[in-house]
């Protein structure tokens, strides 16, 4: 009666605390990591004043913790000193009566003293251990997740087979649609491109191509095969993405490029792939060469630079079908030309997806695919959406100027 409505309370209190302290330690993470942004915005009054009360929560927390546990063995104490007193009266009148002896009663007495120890340290117990519950609640909502199945499904190879998106709907929440009716196709060996709008739900399409997430309903397919049918793991061996911000790693270089890939790997492979995505003169100036640490998220390289390594690290993956997310949107001019022949190289004979906002880089492909809204709102190549799309040839319009039709510059002209 005592020690469940403290351990209940102490449960609810803990797991404020945990929540308040995942806050703390997460916006403290982020500040940390970006202190040149809050340096140059001058913000450090404003980060100030913020960890303060996310300190000040958890002080809160940490008092109100502290009380429930400082008056659950006391509160049991006092339920047992009444007992024992409680005992000492009923057997005293039952000895004045004549119905009990003297020795009864302090059998009685002596039972319930040797009981006192044990239910005091379990009225501890029980609120410690719904703390201790409250405290692990995130990690066990964590451990209760489904884990993805990586090793059973079809083992297949993409190379030469279509890749199909048919009427594919999508949402991370139920009342906000991402894709709806979403369908394109791939052919082998060719380059399908995603323009439109920011928001529109293009990247979210890469990732229903990797299955980091499932489709609501309609189906992707590889061949006749629908992906989520496919072994998981030999399907995403098959793929390799470049991102617009390529992911480095802390480590070397010779980590970075064969990060996740299976067997090993010669010096002279390693410089092959550099050497093919323009990476080799930049690699072979550093102290260490393939051993060059390049520090937390690749801190020490340019964005150029680890740009060229993660398509390095893509050579080395040799993937049937690339993915291409902005791969040279945030780059200066030098570096994205470097980037851009880098990735034709590595275009070559593979099934080609890109996602861009700077139409130069696409206006080549077989296909162009224009997103907006979560739909498909027009597809065929640069020169047919400029003719038949308007919203397409207004951006067109806006990036390469022109107010005439007849001004616009054709796919041919871009390359």
């Amino acid at each position: 009666m005592i020690a469940l409505p403290i351990g209940t309370r102490s449960r609810n209190i803990a797991i404020s605390r945990q929540d308040e302290l995942a806050n703390f330690s997460g916006e403290a993470n982020e500040v940390i990591s970006e202190t040149r942004l809050m340096k140059s915005s001058t913000a450090e009054n404003v980060e100030r004043e913020s960890g303060h009360q996310k300190v000040d929560h958890l002080y809160y927390f940490g008092i109100k913790e502290a009380v429930y546990d400082s008056i659950a063995g006391p509160l049991m104490t006092m339920a047992m000193m009444g007992m024992f007193v409680g005992v000492l009266a009923y057997g005293a009148n039952r000895v004045a009566n004549g119905t009990m002896t003297m020795g009864t009663m302090f059998s009685f007495l002596m039972y319930l003293v040797q009981l006192m120890g044990p239910f005091t340290t379990l009225g501890q117990f029980i609120p410690s251990l719904a703390k201790a519950s409250g405290s692990t609640n995130r990690i066990q909502n964590l451990l209760d997740v489904v884990e993805e199945d990586r090793t059973t499904g079809k083992t297949i190879d993409a190379h030469g087979q279509v890749l199909s998106v048919d009427d594919v709907d999508f949402a991370y929440n139920p009342d906000e649609p991402i894709l709806h009716d979403v369908s394109f196709q791939a052919e082998p060996n060719t380059v399908v491109a995603f323009a439109g709008p920011s928001g529109g739900g293009k990247s979210t399409i890469f990732s229903l191509l990797e299955r980091f997430y499932e489709p609501a309903s309609g189906s992707i397919k590889i061949g006749d095969i629908n992906i989520a049918n496919v072994n998981l793991t030999q399907w995403r061996q098959q793929i390799g993405l470049v991102g617009q911000d390529a992911a480095v790693l802390a480590g070397t270089i010779r980590y970075n490029l064969t990060y996740g890939l299976d067997g090993d790997f010669t010096d002279e492979q390693l410089w092959h792939v550099l050497d093919m995505a323009y990476a080799k003169d930049f690699v072979e100036k550093m102290s260490d060469g393939l051993n060059t640490q390049v520090g937390e998220r690749g801190v020490k390289l340019s964005g150029g630079q680890r740009q060229r390594i993660a398509i390095a690290r893509a050579f080395l993956r040799d993937p049937q079908i690339l993915m291409l997310d902005e791969a040279t949107a945030s780059l200066d001019a030098e570096s994205e030309m470097m980037v851009q022949k880098a990735l034709n190289k590595l275009m070559s004979n593979r099934t080609t997806l890109i996602i861009a906002h700077r139409l130069s880089t696409i206006v080549n492909a077989d296909q162009i695919y224009f997103i907006e809204n979560g739909t498909v709102s027009g597809h065929g190549t640069h020169d047919y959406l400029v003719e038949h799309h308007a919203l397409y040839r207004e951006y067109v319009e806006n990036q390469f100027g022109g107010e005439k039709k007849d001004e616009l510059p054709s796919g041919a002209e871009l390359a």
